[in-house]
């Protein structure tokens, strides 16, 4: 056996050192190299084929069975998870400090355990008194949820051995820790081995886990980047706290689609669920105000109406302006502000531009670009568009509007919120109770907005 080298490992990506540094070459970050308990090297000479034993191999062709799906009874979570836990598997949720991951995850197991499910709630960073009071101010103090605060690994798998649960909850998963590895809590070696053995535990008895993670000041789940691949399900809890509004989103889910999204409104008696989405994100609408666009996004299969704000301020001549984007990619903004410029004559490069999504919603869907377009269009030229019109639809760098996907999905949820216009690509079918206009190019919509032959 070789001689085990010392070791750093970066608590922000990842990634190893032989020698520790200030600065980490993979990720940046100063001060995250921890020096960890050195693995194991095995010299080449040693055969790993002899002394193992034969696996069974199986044949595509052969019948599966379809995994049983566990219904909470939070119509949004079983909406994000694909239509419900899977026993057996692993879901990993993160999400900010106080978003309500906590919160969600006592309602979903009140409910469970008040339908006969066993389930188990395990708190590593909180007292069971605290727990306990979270669970009467959502009123589950009567739910049969077996509940403990513990950080062992080894002592929660002793307990869970005797327990046959159905359910599991471990929060979170950076308060872990297992003897087998000489490190403290939290640090990657911990969180992968201490996931290891609890994702084992669920595979080998068919317990539905979730696992609380951690975020790093950019929002991605601290800890090793490993650790998203060993689970089934990663979720990811969005919103902000000033905001009602929170949405749980579906990164990734071996048993269901990605993309889709659960919303809820944060009250006093917990989360709620939002049945309409589109009423968190879109104002008052009576009247045309310049500036105003509204946008149909697409959350997976899910339809949601935001509007789009957008405001320009023109300046004296030499001065420099500025670009501010709330919930929008700025690049992409800068791209459609050139595309203005040089397709379609409009000289924005005098005048400040601010670009909102209301209701503090993030846009990644591209079929924004028309929308945009649009409300920067009527801002700059005071011409507002008419309340009930809609638009979406890609933008190219030659101008042209390009089609985008489920077209008929968005035009359906807009006639069914009253909206009776559309606007968006050329050959889009339209569906009962919208008319729709379509473009080719960008310069079209700008003619009709600035009533142009």
């Amino acid at each position: 056996m070789a001689k085990a080298k010392r070791q750093y490992v970066c608590q922000n990506c990842g990634s190893v050192s032989y020698r520790w540094q200030g600065q980490c070459g993979d990720c940046s970050e100063w001060n995250t190299l921890v020096e960890e308990a050195p693995q194991t090297s095995f010299s080449a000479k040693h055969d790993l084929s002899r002394g193992g034993r034969m696996i069974k191999l199986e044949s595509l062709n052969q019948d599966s069975v379809m995994p049983e799906r566990m219904l909470c009874g939070i119509a949004e979570f079983d909406r994000a998870m694909g239509g419900g836990f899977v026993a057996g598997s692993a879901t990993l949720i993160g999400g900010d400090p106080g978003i309500g991951k906590s919160t969600l995850l006592m309602q979903a197991a009140g409910k469970l355990a008040m339908a006969g499910k066993n389930v188990v709630y395990i708190s590593g960073e909180e007292a069971a008194a605290q727990v306990r009071l979270r669970a009467q101010r959502l009123g589950f103090s009567q739910a049969p949820v077996a509940l403990a605060s513990a950080t062992s690994v080894r002592d929660i798998l002793a307990t869970l051995e005797t327990q046959q649960a159905d359910f599991v909850v471990i929060d979170s998963i950076q308060t872990m820790h297992s003897d087998v590895i000489d490190s403290a809590p939290g640090t990657v070696s911990q969180v992968r081995a201490s996931a290891q053995e609890l994702i084992r535990f669920a595979k080998e008895t068919g317990t539905a886990l979730v696992l609380v993670g951690h975020v790093t000041k950019d929002g991605t789940i601290a800890g090793p980047r490993v650790l998203e691949h060993m689970v089934d399900t990663v979720l990811a809890f969005e919103g902000e706290r000033s905001h009602q509004y929170r949405i749980l989103r579906a990164v990734k889910n071996r048993f269901g689609g990605t993309d889709e999204i659960g919303v809820f409104a944060m009250a006093d008696d917990g989360l709620g669920e939002v049945a309409n989405p589109s009423s968190l994100f879109l104002t008052d609408r009576n009247q045309d105000v310049p500036g105003s666009v509204v946008f149909p996004a697409l959350e997976g299969t899910r339809p949601v109406l935001v509007e789009v704000q957008a405001l320009t301020v023109r300046l004296a001549s030499g001065a420099t302006p500025r670009r501010a984007v709330v919930g929008w990619d700025n690049g992409r903004l800068a791209m459609v502000l050139a595309v203005l410029e040089a397709r379609c004559g409009l000289q924005m490069n005098n005048a400040e531009v601010y670009l909102n999504i209301a209701g503090g919603y993030r846009l990644t869907d591209p079929a924004a670009d028309l929308a945009v377009a649009a409300a920067l269009v009527s801002a700059f030229t005071e011409r507002p568009v008419p309340a009930e019109t809609i638009a979406f639809g890609e933008l190219s760098l030659s101008g042209e509007v390009r089609q985008v996907a489920h077209d008929g999905l968005r035009l359906r949820e807009a006639a069914k919120l009253g909206f009776s216009k559309a606007w968006g690509p050329s050959g889009m079918k339209g569906v009962k109770g919208i008319g729709v206009n379509g473009f080719s190019r960008l310069g079209e919509l700008v003619d009709l907005m600035l009533g142009r032959d």
